[in-house]
Order: structure tokens, then C-alpha cells, then sequence
């Protein structure tokens, strides 16, 4: 295998790899349910940058950053999280070295709904300082593997939820020596398609998961993995064709 954790190089190594590209991997500590661990969000987004690194030419993955804004979980244990104002300044700071530093093409990919809205902000602050850096941020995993498989893949809800029927899926093809069947429990919110209500999550279920986590299958898990994988893989090498900018009339 080839080596692409950034930790593991040295100045010289580093150097003579031509390194142009870095991939970010940030999740959480927090519960998903009685069936999942506490670590479940930042082991799937680096597993899958690890995965997709692989694949790629001149690309590091940095150390996967563990802790996300995760107080809306908290009302469960183990919940250890960040402000949203600390994770923008975090995100921002990472972002910073790696570009300052001469990695100008950066892939995020987030493991953790209450990471978004801080990597968002933290990315097009960077944007603005370094406006010829290639940013590219993969948000909501769970809901891309479903938009590409086919629509009869999951069983409940699309597949999703929070320890749900997708996530726990990927744990099964990722972690499953981590996973306890047994335990999988969840439900499902009724929530509006267009209007997002604001919620902490024990207004949607009683348990630290929602979704349908006990229809879970390995089988679900690795189509995931394999549909996100090849799609990110693809997309950075599209990304290099184009010069990291969407292209125009």
C-alpha cells in the first residue's frame, strides 16, 4: 500500500513525493446508540479519505480530527465536543497551514452533521485569503450514497438517520468488530421535506440513534463504501483536468 498519511512522511520524503493534494477527515465523539461507537462518524470519513488516497497520485491525508460541535447529542454518553465559533477557528487554521504550506488542492470530507456549518464558514474565509486554492467539501456522505445508489437499496427513511439504516450499514463494512447488532435500536422522526426545524436530538427519538439501524446489512455498507469511493476518486481527477474550478460557458 501506498503511503499517504501525512504524519508519516518526512521533510525530505515529503518533498520528493511532489505532494499537491490533502484530504481532510473530520467526525465526533459522541453516541450513536446502544450498536455503535462513540467514534462511528470520524472512522467512516477517514476510512473512505484513506480509501480514496489510495487511488490518487501526489495526495496526503491529514490526521483525521476527532472532536466536532456535537452538543446537541450530549443528553447521551459519551458526548466530548467543541464550540461552532472553536471548530471554525480550528477548521480554519488547518485549512491555513495546509495552503500556506503549498497544498493548494484540499478534499473535505465530513463525518458529522454538527461539523458543516463551521468547515462551510472556515472554507470560504480561506477562499477569500487564497483565492487560487482548490476547496472541495463532501458534507452530508449519507445522503450522497443515497442519491447514488439505486433508490430500493435501503429499506426505511432513505437509509438515513443518526446511527440510522445507512450509517450502521457502513459501520458493518468498515468497522463491524465495533458494531453490536443486538443493540440497534432507533426511530423515525416525522420531518418536514422543505423547512428544516431546529432540533437537539432527543426531540426525535428516544434513543441515541433515529432511523431503522436494525436493517443495517453489510452487504448496504459496501455498496456505499465502493459508490463513495469511486465518486471521490473520479471527482479529484476531474478536479485536476479542470484547475479546481467549475466549468463555464
Amino acid at each position: 500500500m501506498k503511503q499517504v498519511k501525512l504524519e508519516e512522511y518526512n521533510e525530505r520524503s515529503f518533498q520528493e513525493a511532489q505532494i499537491d493534494k490533502a484530504i481532510i477527515a473530520v467526525g465526533s465523539i459522541e453516541s450513536h446508540g446502544g450498536h455503535l461507537p462513540f467514534g462511528c462518524d470520524t472512522f467512516v470519513s477517514y476510512g473512505l479519505a484513506l480509501e480514496v488516497a489510495q487511488r490518487l497520485e501526489n495526495t496526503v491525508v491529514v490526521p483525521p480530527m476527532w472532536f466536532g460541535m456535537s452538543q446537541h447529542y450530549n443528553h447521551k454518553p459519551m458526548c466530548i465536543s467543541l464550540t461552532s465559533k472553536t471548530l471554525t477557528h480550528v477548521y480554519s487554521e488547518i485549512l491555513d497551514s495546509l495552503v500556506s504550506s503549498g497544498i493548494k488542492k484540499v478534499l473535505v470530507i465530513i463525518g458529522h452533521d454538527g461539523d458543516i456549518a463551521s468547515m462551510e464558514i472556515a472554507a470560504r474565509d480561506i477562499k477569500l485569503t487564497y483565492p487560487e486554492a482548490g476547496l472541495a467539501i463532501l458534507d452530508t456522505w449519507w445522503i450522497t450514497a443515497g442519491n447514488l445508489l439505486p433508490q430500493d437499496t435501503f429499506e426505511v427513511w432513505g437509509g438515513l438517520g443518526h446511527g440510522g439504516e445507512g450509517e450502521t450499514s457502513m459501520g458493518l463494512a468498515m468497522f463491524p468488530e465495533l458494531c453490536d447488532m443486538s443493540q440497534a435500536k432507533g426511530m423515525v422522526p416525522d420531518m418536514d421535506p422543505n423547512v428544516k426545524l431546529v432540533w437537539n436530538f432527543q426531540e426525535l427519538t428516544q434513543y441515541g440513534a433515529s432511523g431503522a439501524p436494525e436493517k443495517a446489512t453489510l452487504e448496504k455498507g459496501e455498496k456505499m463504501r465502493k459508490v463513495l469511493v469511486d465518486y471521490l476518486v473520479n471527482f479529484v481527477k476531474r478536479m485536476d483536468h479542470q484547475g479546481w474550478r467549475y466549468k463555464t460557458q
